[in-house]
């Protein structure tokens, strides 16, 4: 028996590439709503409890609105939006995140997906802080590059127009307060967010998000944060530790920020003298970074093959 799926926000960036995802599997039966219902309440609550697993591609205050309908007690919610990352009660939907995670995310009926930016802040951190190679009351800073995609239609417009109103990478929530902070804190178990700069750029997917850290400062090696990268992420199907000081990168002379395009894979990086090292983490803003994970979640939450359709 097929597994029933709805996605309530349909027409946006992350809907479309999980119908994508979706689309040739014979596993699921997608649920729509006829366009000139979309604003249905009734029809929408109808479809919400009618699916076994329901994507929310919503902005914030639509995505509580929508779990709110959700009085199924069968029907996992999962929600691509920044509403439900910190909240108490739902998983983080990272199963690389920590042992366990896997678990709660299969338990779950309440599933939040984790940010583009967040996503690769945490791969980061999260083993250097448990493996105690970074104490949780370092100040990090973090620089995120990404492609416009994950700016939404009208950002899309801007750069994509055949007179485009944008042309240069530009960076972005200069007042220190972009909604991932809460979560690239908490996820990692940092006593502050990072002090983070974002920079959206003239392309249109791939992310590449970079930490500076000082080896010397902290008494470690670069080796032994490779070390808790590779421990941490050994037999991971969607994490990909290049290895230290990855040669071929230092060979072409520059990071390919849209190397992993199409995937659903971080690259982990660790590039570094004596003294000081430079963290980067890899990857698709609407694959590993939206709607990738999102499937990538169903699937562990289904108890079906994780990588299946991916």
């Amino acid at each position: 028996m097929a597994f029933t799926v709805f996605v309530d926000g349909q027409e946006g960036t992350t809907g479309l590439r999980i119908h994508e995802y979706l689309g040739l599997r014979r596993d699921v039966e997608v649920l729509r709503i006829a366009p000139e219902r979309r604003k249905d309440v009734a029809e929408r609550a109808r479809l919400l409890n009618a699916a076994d697993v329901v994507f929310l591609c919503l902005p914030d205050a639509a995505a509580r609105e929508a779990q709110a309908l959700v009085t199924n007690p069968h029907t996992c919610v999962i929600d691509a939006s920044t509403a439900h990352r910190t909240a108490a009660g739902w998983a983080y939907g990272l199963p690389e995140l920590a042992a366990g995670q896997r678990e709660l995310i299969r338990k779950a009926k309440r599933i939040s997906n984790p940010g583009c930016h967040a996503t690769a802040f945490v791969v980061l951190l999260r083993p250097l802080v448990d493996a105690g190679l970074v104490p949780a009351s370092l100040q990090i800073s973090a620089t995120s590059i990404t492609g416009y995609s994950g700016g939404g239609k009208k950002m899309i417009e801007q750069y994509a127009s055949p007179e485009p109103a944008l042309t240069s990478p530009r960076p972005y929530a200069l007042g220190l307060n972009h909604k991932h902070l809460p979560e690239m804190s908490l996820r990692t178990g940092l006593a502050a967010p990072p002090i983070f700069m974002p920079v959206v750029s003239n392309f249109y997917k791939g992310l590449a998000l970079s930490v500076p850290l000082p080896l010397a400062l902290l008494g470690i090696t670069a080796e032994a944060v490779q070390h808790a990268f590779e421990t941490r992420y050994a037999g991971e199907r969607f994490v990909r530790v290049m290895p230290l000081r990855d040669p071929a990168t230092l060979e072409a002379g520059a990071l390919d920020v849209q190397a992993c395009n199409d995937t659903n894979r971080v690259d982990i990086f660790v590039f570094a003298t004596q003294t000081q090292a430079l963290l980067v983490a890899r990857l698709d803003n609407l694959g590993k970074g939206a709607s990738g994970a999102a499937v990538q979640a169903m699937n562990v939450h289904l108890g079906v093959d994780e990588g299946l359709g991916l």
